[in-house]
Formats: structure tokens, C-alpha cells, sequence
């Protein structure tokens, strides 16, 4: 008998039970597209981890002041004036694992327009910044290291303040927007970067030179960096290195004993981003594994619904062998029917798992990314279960008595 004949033979037998055989995949079903779904999701919001930190930029490092401390009661990092722009200076010069390095002065102010006004975030800054968090113009252009030496009054706008105080339809270059009763010129507007896992509006912003953020919007102490410095280092490699220079630099110039605690903090960007990329991926993991849990369960349905089979098609079975069918044969018919019914379930699987992924990522917002190579091994393991749980089924058929087969009622 061809491989073709013991094929046919099979389907045949699976559409006079059609019901049967579709609750016997379910279980296959809704295993192979679970375990699409969950680590199609998995991968899209690892995908948008990535985003959102190389929105933020590349290699990238932030330092800030340390915390403040009053009759025992400690501020918030970032609360004591211990940073000084030699300080930032003392960075670009003397570290050579840094590539660049920036200041970031902030303040909240509403922003008025012809007739329109906006609660933003101004950020005082020098070009270097741009560069550090991979911003793109979108029309006009950057303010200049001259620009911040004249400390002029122009200003580089995102897209969500340029959508507020002149919609969509006017080109804001060159219009002047009010800040805190100065006015400043439109120079250029950035190209949108969408909003962080956290809420954070990446375009609720207007940068200006960092001079004339000191002058016009917020003074400080002479000297001192009232606020952070972003750094970018040449590689990823450079990261480790670069946090213990800066570190055993602003501990020298800020003239701290060796028992004392650093009075400014690091945070590496990158290691929180593979840290969260871990910990997506650990739950890809997770969930991936309780989907293929109901793979299993599907085989054991497949395997109970095969040996019910075989007790009911045992005079079939005598029948068959009286007539000139080997063992092998019959062997050969159960395991196709179990292999049979397995990758059925598994392609329509992988059809319920590409669906049921995309409208999660529809409904999340995330980037959903489907892998070739899994779909094939999911729909694969499911033709494997077909063999591994088929194949208990098939050996009994085929080791029955043909004489008891033909008696069995």
C-alpha cells in the first residue's frame, strides 16, 4: 500500500467523525496560537523597549547632583548644587571614553502664541544634546554653539508644543512664542519621537541655549550646574570605563575623603534597558511555556480520542489484516491519522495566533513581530505531539489478533 493510499485511508477516517476530529485538535489549536501570540507580544514590547530607549539615545549615561541634607532630613537626588560647569568642562576634557557631553536646565513655564498658550517643559541646553539624543530637525534648524555664546533668544520646538500654539497647517519657523514674558524666535522643530513606556511626551518640549536659560529663565549660583549633564560615550563597550573615570574625576575635584559617599549619581541608561529587556523576555518565556502546556494537554486528548478509535474500528482492523494488510500498515494508517489531525490543529493554530497577536498589538499600541522560524517550529512541535502521543495507539492497532479483531463486537 503507497504512502498516498494510507493518507487517504486516514482522512477518510477523520471526516466520518468530522466533530470529533475538530474538539480532538482543539486543544492543538489553541496551544500552537497561544505560544504564537504570547511570544509575538513578548518580542513587540521588547521591540518598543528598544525604541524608546534609543529615542532617548544611544550609549547614554546621565549624571546628576547629589542629594541635599538638612538637620537629617535628605532630599531627593538632584537636590544639592554639587555639580559646576568645570566640572562638565573637566568631563569633555579629561575622559576619553566620552564622546559627548551636555548640560539639561529645566523648567515648567506656559508658552503663549499669537492667541494660544501651553504648559511645557524648557529645557536650556548647548547643540552637543541633539546629537546625544539623536534629535532630527524637521524644518529650520539647530541654535548654534554661537548662538549660546550670545545667549540668544531662539528656541527649537517639538511637536506636540508646535501642534498647541500653531496647529498643524502654519510653519512655525521664524514666529515668536512668549516665555515668561521674553520673547524668543522659532528656529526649528523636531521630528516627533512619540511618548516612553512611562506617559512621558518626548515632544512636550522647547530647548534653548543654556545661557539664555540662565539669564531670562531660571539663574543659578555662579558656577553651579543647576541641573544634569546627558553623556555619550564612543561605544557601549565604553560605558563600565566611563562611569569609574567620571566617578574617580568628580571625586578628586570635589575633594571627597575615601570614605565618603559620592555627592553626584550615575545611572547607566543601558543597563536599565537591558534590564527590562531581561525581564520581558523571562515573561515571553513564561507565557510562551504555560501555551505550550496546552500542547501537551492537546496530545493527550489526541492520544484518548486515537485509542477510542481503535476500539471501535477493531473488526475494521482484523478485517484488513485477513486480507493481506502487515502490521506496518496498520501502524502506519493510526500514526498518519494522529500526524494528520496534529498539524491540522497546528495551521489553524498558527492562523488563530497571527490573528489574536495582531489585535493585542492594535489594542496595546505595541510593534507585534511575528518570527517565520517560530511559526514553523510551533506548527512543527505540533506535528511532533501528533507522533509522540499517536504513536501508543498505533502500536496497539497494529499488535491486535486478526482472528480476536474479526470477533470483537
Amino acid at each position: 500500500m503507497s504512502g498516498w493510499q494510507t493518507i487517504r485511508i486516514a482522512l477518510k477516517a477523520l471526516l466520518r467523525n468530522t466533530m470529533r476530529s475538530f474538539l480532538t485538535v482543539l486543544g492543538v489549536i489553541i496551544g500552537v496560537g497561544a505560544v504564537i501570540a504570547m511570544v509575538a507580544v513578548g518580542e513587540g514590547a521588547k521591540a518598543q523597549v528598544n525604541a524608546q530607549f534609543s529615542a532617548m539615545g544611544s550609549n547614554l549615561m546621565m549624571l546628576f547632583p547629589g542629594s541635599s541634607s538638612m538637620r537629617g532630613a535628605r532630599g531627593a537626588a538632584g537636590s544639592a548644587a554639587s555639580l559646576t560647569w568645570d566640572d562638565l568642562n573637566a568631563i569633555r576634557r579629561e575622559v576619553p571614553s566620552v564622546k559627548l557631553a551636555a548640560a539639561q536646565l529645566r523648567a515648567s513655564s506656559q508658552v503663549m502664541a499669537q492667541d494660544q498658550n501651553w504648559a511645557t517643559t524648557i529645557t536650556g541646553t548647548s547643540p552637543e544634546l541633539f546629537m546625544i539624543r539623536n534629535w532630527t530637525i524637521e524644518q529650520g534648524r539647530f541654535f548654534t554653539e554661537g548662538d549660546v555664546d550670545s545667549a540668544s533668544a531662539v528656541a527649537v520646538v517639538g511637536a506636540t508644543v508646535i501642534e498647541r500654539l500653531f496647529g498643524l497647517n502654519l510653519d512655525p519657523v521664524g514666529q515668536t512664542i512668549i516665555i515668561r514674558n521674553v520673547p524668543f524666535e522659532v528656529i526649528g522643530t523636531l521630528k516627533s519621537k512619540g511618548q516612553s513606556s512611562i506617559g512621558q511626551d518626548h515632544d512636550d518640549n522647547i530647548f534653548i541655549p543654556q545661557t539664555t536659560f540662565q539669564r531670562k529663565i531660571k539663574g543659578a549660583s555662579r558656577g553651579i550646574l543647576a541641573g544634569f549633564v546627558s553623556i555619550q560615550t564612543h561605544s557601549e563597550a565604553d560605558l563600565p570605563r566611563a562611569e569609574k573615570e567620571i566617578t574617580t574625576l568628580l571625586r578628586q575635584r570635589h575633594r571627597l575623603g575615601p570614605d565618603a559617599e559620592n555627592d553626584f549619581s550615575l545611572a547607566n541608561l543601558t543597563e536599565y534597558a537591558q534590564a527590562r529587556q531581561e525581564g520581558t523576555k523571562t515573561f515571553t518565556l513564561l507565557l510562551a511555556s504555560i501555551a505550550a502546556v496546552s500542547l501537551v494537554v492537546g496530545g493527550i486528548g489526541i492520544m484518548n480520542i486515537m485509542l477510542v478509535s481503535v476500539t471501535e474500528r477493531t473488526r475494521e482492523i482484523g478485517l484488513r489484516m485477513a486480507i493481506g494488510a502487515r502490521p506496518a500498515h496498520i501502524l502506519l494508517q493510526f500514526l498518519v491519522e494522529a500526524v494528520v489531525l496534529s498539524l491540522i490543529g497546528g495551521l489553524v493554530g498558527l492562523t488563530v495566533g497571527v490573528a489574536v497577536g495582531w489585535q493585542l498589538g492594535q489594542q496595546f499600541g505595541w510593534p507585534i513581530t511575528f518570527s517565520p522560524a517560530l511559526m514553523m517550529m510551533a506548527v512543527g512541535f505540533s506535528a511532533v505531539v501528533g507522533v509522540a502521543f499517536g504513536l501508543y495507539p498505533a502500536l496497539k492497532a497494529s499488535k491486535l489478533n486478526p482472528i480476536d479483531a474479526l470477533r470483537f463486537e
